[in-house]
């Protein structure tokens, strides 16, 4: 039997939490399944968002990859809300008792296009579920992978990865930096203000407030600003793809988020060339720092 990972967070009334490894693994192999259709609203909705002039999705055209991000939003009722913003613990998601929720990256294989007008299918599944100790105390790492089906078949594999941390304290040291690669074939300045983070939430109905509510961001978690999404970020990096080399299809992407970026300072999207059918993309601050590392593969 494994025994409990015991958590000892310094606060003004000292708290004791435990991380039951055994209980969170019962939650390794839980599945939900959602329908939606591929609507044009937000397919317009986010081309605005992104600055595209594209012209009006027509029924049986195919959506861009991460466009499926728009679909199967999370319409968890207000009353279920949790105080970060996002769904309360327990139900699909493990209730993991750390309070720091973040998005670390993904994995996707581009099997078929999704089409407007297709009625598709999401099949979820929580793959892996791992209780680690580092640098900040401890750390919960959660594996979900979705499946989207269409009338013709299986659309894509997505393998989300989600890390669980504890709120900082004065003893924290910042993580390592990493420099950015000396070039790039594309650049693109991005300058994350609090409209954009709106209007990206909005769009995906996503309530957590880190993004939205500079108050609870700065005060309540203990971030300089608002943070961008990791999913926008990697977004951003394939509409640079695609603004650059738009007619290439993407068989698939990886990305993984190695600081995050805030709505305080702008930060630049790079993408280059590889030999072969590779396309290395990433985001970095002004002053040269990698904040999210992603890959795209050609077919």
């Amino acid at each position: 039997m494994k025994q409990p990972f015991v958590l000892h967070r310094p606060m003004a009334c000292r708290v004791m939490q435990t991380i039951d490894a055994d209980t969170l693994s019962g939650w390794i192999g839980k599945s939900e399944t959602a329908l939606d259709q591929v609507t044009t609203a937000p397919l317009k909705a986010l081309s605005a968002t992104l600055d595209r002039l594209d012209p009006e999705p027509r029924t049986g055209e195919a959506i861009p990859p991460l466009w499926h991000w728009l679909y199967f939003l999370p319409v968890h009722r207000q009353s279920d809300i949790g105080p970060d913003g996002h769904a309360r613990r327990g139900g699909f998601l493990p209730p993991v008792p750390l309070p720091r929720r973040m998005w670390a990256g993904s994995r996707f294989e581009f099997i078929n296009p999704l089409r407007v007008g297709d009625a598709i299918t999401r099949t979820s599944v929580i793959e892996d579920i791992r209780v680690k100790s580092g640098k900040t105390g401890p750390l919960v790492f959660v594996v979900v992978r979705h499946e989207i089906a269409s009338a013709t078949g299986l659309a894509l594999r997505e393998w989300h990865d989600i890390v669980y941390r504890d709120m900082p304290s004065g003893k924290d040291t910042p993580p390592a930096t990493q420099a950015v690669a000396p070039h790039s074939d594309w650049q693109r300045k991005i300058i994350p203000d609090s409209v954009l983070l709106f209007r990206y939430s909005a769009l995906t109905f996503n309530g957590h407030r880190i993004h939205i509510d500079r108050s609870y961001a700065v005060n309540a978690e203990g971030y300089p600003g608002l943070i961008v999404h990791g999913p926008l970020i990697a977004t951003l990096l394939l509409d640079l793809l695609r603004r650059n080399q738009p007619d290439v299809q993407v068989r698939a992407f990886r990305f993984k988020a190695l600081q995050p970026l805030f709505d305080t300072a702008p930060f630049i999207l790079h993408g280059a060339l590889q030999s072969g059918n590779e396309v290395k993309l990433w985001a970095a601050t002004t002053d040269g720092q990698l904040a999210v590392d992603a890959t795209a593969t050609l077919s």
